[in-house]
């Protein structure tokens, strides 16, 4: 399944669409991929809905 992530990091706020096998999981991979980030939210990715606002890539943690 896939899952986005909704961030915030820096004051900027932002999500990212990540396979999983439920919510938490997809959750937990957004965390160790940008730890400083704040999930503000997790929902089952919609294609339609996606597809109108793509996610942006975040910067990379050091």
């Amino acid at each position: 399944m896939r899952f986005t992530v909704g961030l915030k990091t820096q004051g900027r706020s932002d999500h990212i669409v990540l396979d999983a096998e439920d919510a938490l999981v997809a959750a937990l991979k957004a965390k160790i991929a940008h730890p400083q980030a704040q999930i503000m939210y997790v929902r089952r990715a919609n294609r339609r809905g996606d597809a109108r606002h793509p996610p942006h890539r975040l910067p990379k943690e050091p």
